[in-house]
């Protein structure tokens, strides 16, 4: 439901307010609806969902050199420190002292938030804040596996994508745009397949009860890369079913189990790699492809009040691409 709370206000040097202009819709929404992020994200209710936000500056703190008031902004998910291991590395997406908007604090389903100086991203002039603002977790997302699997890509292999939505038909722009892989997508919806071939996937397959016969055969005896954008409801087993010798699958997506015999992954070599959302560098390149038109989001908009019906829309497998709330505040 959407009520009235108090607007967050600048109490710290590096804290930066952010007027939303546009705020993604993701099936961690969902998840955490249903109960399952409760244990790790600790959370106590009522709490504002939203971590794929994007906006314009409104007030910054005193310390704050790298965005003024004004400014559009894409914010990366994640608040972070700057001072841990994981941070002085690039790695901030694992960094020791963190707070996620939307997952564990108050996120950006509402006309404003509060976040820090080191997740604010400005954006180019040809960006606008609605229709990037869902980039900034799934597209971050499916950029970061993409590129944990280019070293993986050599010319010829071949690269599946499970799942066509709201992060799959990024992931499937990200490999166009990073490597020269054949990419056959698989989705139980003709229309995500209709999308994916738009896009410019070279083979796409309708999943059913022929699915792993059917695509071991486009790829020739199997998948050298796997990407899972949903990790459930059968595709755990799928994805595994997909791969060749020495291959690897890549669980993005997720809300299932994956049960291995460990005498398979020893036989066969396969890896199973786990992927979180990227970091700040991960965002920028990809705003980057944003701004050259490599890589665009297929959205549909909803007005903040009308929350229940976008979620229900996601839930109900009706939203094709990116659901975005955009609050009636400009």
């Amino acid at each position: 439901m959407v009520e009235d709370v108090p607007e967050p206000r600048i109490s710290g040097p590096l804290e930066v307010l952010v007027e939303i202009g546009g705020a993604g819709l993701c099936r961690t929404d969902l998840h955490i609806v249903e109960g399952q992020w409760a244990a790790k994200s600790g959370v106590t209710l009522p709490y504002t969902l939203g971590h794929e936000n994007a906006g314009w500056v409104r007030d910054v703190g005193t310390a704050v050199t790298n965005v003024a008031p004004g400014d559009a902004v894409i914010l990366h998910p994640l608040v972070t420190c700057g001072l841990c291991l994981a941070c002085r590395a690039g790695d901030d997406v694992h960094c020791e002292n963190s707070r996620f908007p939307g997952i564990d604090s108050d996120g950006g389903m509402a006309e404003f938030l509060l976040t820090g100086a080191r997740s604010v991203l400005k954006l180019g002039p040809s960006l606008h804040p609605v229709d990037v603002a869902a980039l900034a977790d799934a597209g971050l997302t499916a950029y970061h596996a993409v590129r944990k699997a280019v070293p993986l890509v050599h010319p010829g292999a071949h690269v599946v994508v499970i799942g066509a939505g709201g992060l799959g038909h990024i992931g499937i722009q990200c490999l166009l745009a990073l490597t020269v892989a054949e990419i056959t997508v698989v989705d139980v919806s003709e229309a995500s397949l209709d999308l994916a071939k738009r896009l410019g996937a070279h083979h796409v397959v309708r999943a059913g009860p022929a699915t792993v016969s059917e695509v071991r055969d486009i790829c020739g005896g199997g998948a050298h890369v796997v990407l899972d954008f949903v990790g459930e409801r059968g595709t755990e087993a799928e994805g595994i079913a997909l791969l060749r010798r020495a291959a690897s699958y890549f669980v993005v997506g997720y809300g299932g189990r994956i049960d291995i015999p460990t005498i398979d992954i020893i036989s066969n070599e396969i890896n199973v790699i786990g992927n979180l959302v990227g970091s700040y560098n991960d965002l920028a390149d990809l705003m980057t492809l944003a701004a050259q038109g490599r890589v665009r989001l297929h959205t549909r908009t909803y007005p903040l009040e009308a929350i229940n019906d976008a979620m229900d829309d996601l839930d109900a497998g009706r939203l094709q691409g990116r659901g975005i709330l955009v609050p009636a505040t400009r």
